[in-house]
């Protein structure tokens, strides 16, 4: 599991599921259908004779979830003194993640970032903004100005 991923488990309450041990299995073939002279079948007759049932509404898309209020609970809960809106490294620590400059590069390579050297305020910035995005990208809900 990427270091991203451990930031949006993090912030989406997600638990990590166990990886599917086994393909599921191909559907079996339908069973035959012997017509045996009943035009009122439903196997068999045409689906105007045989309305089916209302299809239910789809499901509501889960709401999406607001990363700034859960940023900014956590960091009441832990006393408050983050600067996480701005630093990589306060965001990690907040999420009890770790921040070194180790991890702050696996996080730049999986996310691609490549703005200015590893662990200057320019990487660190740009990793911010761009974790900012991901998250936006996977369901969260972030201000723009935390974006850009």
């Amino acid at each position: 599991m990427g270091l991203f991923s451990k930031i949006a488990d993090r912030i989406f309450g997600r638990k990590d599921a166990p990886a599917p041990t086994s393909k599921p299995a191909a559907p079996a073939k339908p069973a035959a259908v012997i017509f045996t002279g009943s035009e009122n079948d439903p196997k068999v007759s045409p689906p105007s004779h045989n309305p089916t049932p209302a299809a239910t509404a789809p499901a509501q898309p889960a709401e999406p979830v607001d990363v700034e209020a859960v940023l900014t609970a956590l960091a009441a809960e832990k006393g408050g003194a983050s600067d996480w809106r701005r630093s990589i490294v306060d965001l990690l620590k907040l999420l009890d993640l770790d921040s070194n400059l180790e991890a702050r590069k696996e996080l730049a390579a999986e996310l691609d970032v490549n703005a200015g050297a590893h662990g200057s305020a320019e990487q660190n910035l740009a990793l911010h903004k761009a974790v900012m995005r991901k998250l936006a990208e996977n369901g969260g809900k972030v201000p723009d100005d935390l974006k850009d």
